[in-house]
């Protein structure tokens, strides 16, 4: 807090710019941390994303907080109202849009986000899809410094979790909310105290990467087994899928598990039954057992894959 209001006891002040289950945490931590938030600014829903995870804009109405939510939050007018706001802090929790210069500079003790990936590695966006496609065994959550340049600002705190073998996307962002929560809550004391030490981040030791679409989930026909799991994994509900346009119709791969190899190697990905079970054989001879897939939107399994492909197998070329 300012030095004023500190001398006067009052609380330490933020505003924040929150979303998602990050967001919701984080700011439960901070109010926890008897940080006064008086402006919360969110995301409208968009009517053609599955909204699977938690509302910033209904966890601030229960305590009371204002809440806007701006198309573009780097406007005149949610200028004024940060600024009236009279933030010490300024705190960025899973919102999806870049802050300016002059938000940044609103908070006099400084800006911070919560990123989730454990930093420099997998800057930018969805870095936890990516580090899932990557086979990573592990991420987390890292507090950094906000600047005018996407995750590159100085670390207060970071912590990892696991990523295990056949983890989805969404079973690894429900571990790196936690870590972000417990990164903040951990975090906050030096902060608001003006203890904490940043290191700055050795940008050499990680890359950034953009944002996916839908479409980004169409499947490579030359994946080797392994390759072709992350990125089933990856992309599984509640995202879009990893997905195949064949004849018949679009085929969605949800979830596979390994099951061994063969010695005979199929020039692309090739779908078949075998064995009472779904299967994929990738050109470096791995085997996956093809758990849960649609086609069309119906369910695919061995039992109905004759009525649908009258051949033994079908490759999934592009």
């Amino acid at each position: 807090m300012s030095i004023g209001r500190q001398a006067r006891g009052e609380r330490p002040r933020a505003v924040v710019f929150a979303y998602h289950n990050v967001g919701v945490r984080c700011l439960q931590a901070l109010l926890g941390r008897g940080v006064e938030v008086p402006l919360v600014v969110t995301h409208q829903d968009s009517p053609g994303e599955t909204i699977w995870f938690a509302s910033v804009a209904a966890l601030a109405g229960t305590y009371g907080i204002a809440v806007i939510t701006p198309d573009d939050p780097n406007t005149d007018e949610v200028l004024a109202q940060v600024r009236a706001a009279r933030p010490d802090f300024l705190f960025s929790f899973y919102y999806r849009h870049m802050l300016g210069a002059p938000l940044l500079a609103a908070a006099p003790r400084g800006a911070f986000n919560m990123h989730g990936s454990l930093l420099p590695k997998y800057r930018g966006r969805v870095p936890i899809n990516w580090a899932v496609i990557h086979g990573e065994t592990e991420t987390g959550a890292t507090l950094h410094v906000m600047n005018e340049k996407p995750d590159n600002g100085a670390i207060v705190d970071q912590m990892a979790v696991p990523i295990l073998p056949d983890d989805s996307a969404r079973d690894v962002f429900d571990k790196v909310t936690v870590a972000a929560e417990l990164v903040l809550w951990r975090s906050l004391p030096a902060l608001l105290d003006g203890t904490a030490r940043l290191t700055p981040q050795d940008l050499s030791q990680g890359a950034y990467f953009g944002g996916r679409k839908p479409e980004d989930g169409r499947i490579p026909a030359q994946l080797g087994a392994v390759e072709l799991h992350n990125f089933v994994r990856a992309l599984t509900r509640p995202y879009p899928g990893a997905f195949a346009d064949l004849a018949e119709g679009r085929l969605v791969i949800w979830q596979t598990r390994h099951a061994g190899s063969v010695a005979q190697r199929p020039a692309a990905i090739a779908l078949s039954a075998a064995a009472g079970r779904l299967q994929l054989v990738c050109p470096d001879g791995g085997v996956l057992r093809v758990t849960d897939a649609t086609l069309d939107g119906a369910p695919l399994n061995a039992d109905n894959f004759a009525t649908h492909f009258p051949q033994a197998a079908v490759l999934l070329a592009p």
